[in-house]
């Protein structure tokens, strides 16, 4: 089975799947890399990956292990060993990329149980919330909205197509096949203009990021305008709950 290696507290679940649980993990998981604040210039001069550190690289390795499910190839990865336990070079880290896996652990551990399609590949989920949202399944806990339309709340997801795939956008969406993208997770909609968001191997370590927002909470452009084709913001991934979050930081 893909969850005999999950505890009974999320298996089961002990509690109902809810927003509060996915925002206090993330939240958790944020606080134990160091509560971590987006940064690209003191990223560029780090030294020590934090994935790569005593006590984090096991961290990443439940990420993979409980994230995923039993089978899956990645499950025996960490911070930085391959499946054999060997270490993998820095520079190559990107292979071995572990943002996708953390959603996944998040979501596991929340609760969600069979309702959420655990993958090492954000487009899995994607996609899987754009059948959700085009009526074709109601198998899992996740839709996908249009970001024009929807405010994300906490626990929701704000999620962009990378590299090749910048360009997509929800109306392109489920797609053929896979595509390189990130998803962060919302903890936070309290701050007027914007939200918090948090993401794993975001600077090789659990982060915390500020998305900007109009003053009805919709994803915008930094000037706080609502977004149009120039910007990478793909879809939300709305949680498929009936209780509210508390916002929190």
């Amino acid at each position: 089975m893909p969850d005999t290696h999950v505890p009974p507290f999320a298996k089961v679940p002990f509690e109902p799947f809810s927003r509060d649980a996915v925002v206090a993990i993330a939240l958790r998981e944020w606080r134990l890399f160091g509560r971590n604040i987006a940064d690209p210039v003191a990223d560029a001069t780090r030294t020590i990956k934090p994935e790569r550190e005593q006590g984090l690289w096991q961290r990443v390795g439940e990420y993979w292990w409980l994230g995923l499910n039993a089978t899956a190839p990645e499950v025996a990865w960490t911070g930085k060993h391959d499946a054999q336990g060997k270490v993998f070079p820095p520079e190559i880290d990107g292979d071995f990329a572990w943002s996708a896996a953390f959603i996944s652990y998040v979501m596991r551990i929340a609760g969600a149980g069979a309702r959420f399609p655990y993958s090492a590949d954000h487009a899995d989920y994607i996609n899987a919330a754009r059948r959700v949202s085009l009526g074709e399944t109601t198998a899992w806990v996740v839709a996908a909205e249009r970001v024009q339309d929807y405010a994300p709340r906490p626990g929701d997801m704000v999620c962009f197509g990378r590299g090749w795939a910048r360009g997509l956008r929800y109306e392109d969406l489920p797609t053929a096949g896979l595509f390189p993208s990130h998803c962060d997770i919302v903890v936070d909609t309290s701050v007027a203009g914007q939200i918090s968001v948090i993401g794993g191997n975001v600077e090789d370590s659990v982060t915390m990021n500020t998305v900007p927002v109009t003053a009805d909470g919709r994803l915008a452009t930094p000037d706080g305008v609502v977004l149009d084709t120039r910007f990478p913001w793909m879809t939300v991934l709305r949680l498929i709950v009936d209780e509210p979050a508390k916002a929190t930081s």
